[in-house]
């Protein structure tokens, strides 16, 4: 019961990259650069494993940004010139990549990390590549003209990557969708469905993540605006239980969000945000075992996975080791209570 794992995203360590950060520059290049993300990667490994973590990852350190790092890998992106947008709805602005042509694979993206952390643990290995929602919300169209259009034609390279991802031995891929919170209408409306183009003959476990962002300034902010019931997976659960995907992955903990919304993915699992990334208190065992407690009323404890809010690439490294021990220790304890 309760096996544990990650959002995604784990903090660089300073000789990697600019820290508490979420776009951090690189602190070197060329080999020296290639080399330091690889020793990154398997260092986090390892910390998962000493906290105990049952589904471990490579913690997204060979990305400088979890959309980016992808799109770094895709012809008909323009990255030399980029362009403030906003993003999210407009909840905070961001210099993204501009689309000036037809999108198409360089080669492959994420094999040397995959391979990396599959040749180092023994452990389940999740994989997180972005949604094609999330995609299309971070970067400016000067190609396609048509944002579903668009959308699309990220999925079918992120399907490319996942099939790949899968064949080197990854044994969960998770997209992450952090824009249906942002777009609920347009999430059921199309989505889900561009999301399960992405996912399109994964025999793997396939899971999306979906929260309310990052630790940042700019997502507590707007999350104060949200009044005291976050209802917006309200909007779009239904097409997503409808989906073939078979992991969601909630913000549970220090949220407003009714854990009752739990109920309209029967027949999931459901990966409960059981730490909360927007905060540098650890939590204790105790309180996680009882959000874990509470949201046993809506999903079944085979259902039920212990995870973070989200990523917590910007945190810092102490605070997030200690909070992935709690993770661990809350799941343990809460094992305990129903034993």
């Amino acid at each position: 019961m309760f096996s544990t794992t990650i959002a995604g995203s784990l903090p660089k360590p300073d000789w990697l990259a600019e820290t508490h950060k979420l776009w951090p520059q690189w602190r070197t290049q060329g080999e020296a650069l290639a080399q330091a993300k690889r020793d990154a990667t398997l260092l986090w490994l390892k910390l998962q494993e000493d906290a105990g973590l049952d589904v471990v990852g490579d913690g997204e350190q060979s990305r400088q940004h979890f959309v980016h790092g992808f799109l770094e890998a895709v012809d008909g992106i323009d990255f030399a010139h980029k362009v403030e947008m906003g993003i999210r709805a407009d909840r905070y602005k961001a210099m993204v990549p501009q689309v000036v042509g037809p999108l198409k694979l360089k080669g492959r993206v994420h094999a040397v990390e995959a391979r990396l952390a599959r040749a180092h643990t023994n452990r389940r290995l999740k994989f997180t590549l972005p949604g094609p929602m999330t995609i299309a919300d971070t970067v400016a169209d000067r190609f396609y003209g048509d944002r579903v259009k668009m959308a699309f034609a990220f999925a079918e390279l992120l399907n490319q990557e996942a099939l790949a991802l899968q064949a080197d031995g990854v044994d969960v891929i998770q997209f992450d969708e952090p824009a249906f919170n942002a777009f609920m209408k347009e999430a059921a409306d199309w989505g889900v469905k561009a999301l399960e183009r992405a996912a399109q003959g994964l025999t793997c476990t396939t899971a999306v993540h979906i929260c309310y962002g990052y630790g940042i300034q700019a997502n507590i902010d707007w999350k104060r605006s949200l009044g005291e019931q976050w209802r917006q997976y309200e909007q779009f659960f239904p097409a997503l239980r409808k989906s073939s995907i078979k992991q969601v992955s909630l913000e549970c903990a220090n949220s407003h969000v009714p854990l009752e919304l739990i109920k309209l993915l029967r027949g999931k699992d459901v990966l409960v945000g059981v730490i909360d990334v927007a905060s540098d208190i650890v939590e204790t065992p105790e309180q996680v075992a009882d959000t874990i407690g509470r949201a046993l009323q809506y999903v079944s404890k085979r259902h039920l996975y212990a995870c973070t809010n989200c990523g917590m690439a910007p945190m810092d490294r102490a605070i997030a080791e200690a909070k992935l021990r709690a993770l661990v220790e809350g799941a343990a304890l809460a094992r305990k209570r129903l034993a």
